[in-house]
């Protein structure tokens, strides 16, 4: 009887190394290029140390440079950062949101070739997208010749605080808006032809129909765009960095890029690992506002 009862133990041993063994590659990755230099960018945050020099312990210094306005451009790229990802978020999911829906009532034929165009920014090198964007952006650039013939006098594109901002957003809507498309149009796709005829029958034709069919159905796919595009936006950094250098000033100076600086070009590692810090607990503090809320508005009932 206890041989009976005891024989199952191996047997558990068993299925329980073989899985350890399935999850040990993809578990030992996160704990290699996640969790440990996570960990690492903590510990090194409380630190005064450069590349070249020993670390020295400080504490909360850091942080209390960057709160306490001893770094003046610390709520200036806090700011820049807010200001693009409101700008482009919204932009973002309302073209795209457009554009998949005007997609939708496309030819098949159509419609494929277009998704494929508007994707393909998504996968090309986001240095030649800036380098392409600057050329035609600069004072002399292609857009300003053009606005010329026209008879318009050109604009500082690049120049001016306020048209650098808004030319980082335009380079950056027409990368990422893509990705977007795509999934929205998955989540077109799933949506039952009887419902919408249902709903004209009913009455609901044009934008009554999109805002009181459509898109509560649609909204658990854009819940996820949005969350996604959050996340995406509080992390940009390719572009200011080759489009505008941050400038004019600071003017598009954001917290990535500015990381990115103290750690290797102000040798700050200390202070960039404070700042990529706050930047997570911003993000993650978002993303979970952004799920308490979704019970609002986002309708999983199909």
């Amino acid at each position: 009887m206890s041989a009976a009862t005891g024989a199952p133990a191996p047997r558990r041993r068993h299925e329980g190394l073989r899985t350890l063994c399935y999850l040990a590659p993809g578990m030992s990755g996160f704990a290699l290029f996640i969790a440990l230099p996570l960990a690492a960018s903590l510990v090194i945050s409380f630190y005064s140390w450069s590349l070249a020099g020993e670390p020295t312990a400080v504490g909360l210094e850091n942080y209390l440079r960057m709160f306490s306005g001893r770094d003046p451009a610390f709520y200036t790229v806090l700011r820049n950062t807010v200001v693009f990802a409101l700008l482009y978020t919204a932009a973002n999911l309302v073209i795209s949101t457009g554009l998949a829906y005007w997609l939708q009532h496309l030819r098949e034929g159509w419609s494929r070739v277009l998704r494929v165009v508007f994707f393909i920014p998504v996968v090309t090198p986001m240095a030649g997208n800036a380098l392409i964007w600057r050329l035609l952006l600069n004072d002399d650039g292609v857009v300003n010749a053009f606005l010329g013939k026209l008879g318009v006098e050109g604009l500082p594109w690049l120049n001016d605080p306020t048209l650098a901002m808004i030319s980082l957003v335009i380079m950056s809507l027409w990368q990422g808006l893509g990705y977007n498309i795509v999934v929205l149009t998955a989540g077109l796709n799933g949506i039952s032809p009887s419902v919408l005829e249902a709903g004209e029958i009913d009455g609901a034709v044009g934008w009554r129909k999109f805002f009181l069919i459509v898109f509560p159905i649609l909204s658990p796919t854009f819940f996820f765009c949005t969350v996604m595009t959050v996340i995406g936006a509080f992390k940009v950094f390719a572009q200011p960095f080759f489009l505008t250098k941050g400038g004019p000033g600071e003017s598009t100076n954001t917290i990535v890029l500015s990381l990115y600086r103290n750690g290797f070009a102000f040798d700050k590692l200390g202070y960039a690992s404070a700042l990529a810090w706050v930047l997570f607990v911003i993000v993650m503090l978002l993303t979970a506002l952004q799920f308490s809320q979704q019970r609002k508005w986002v309708n999983y009932d199909s």
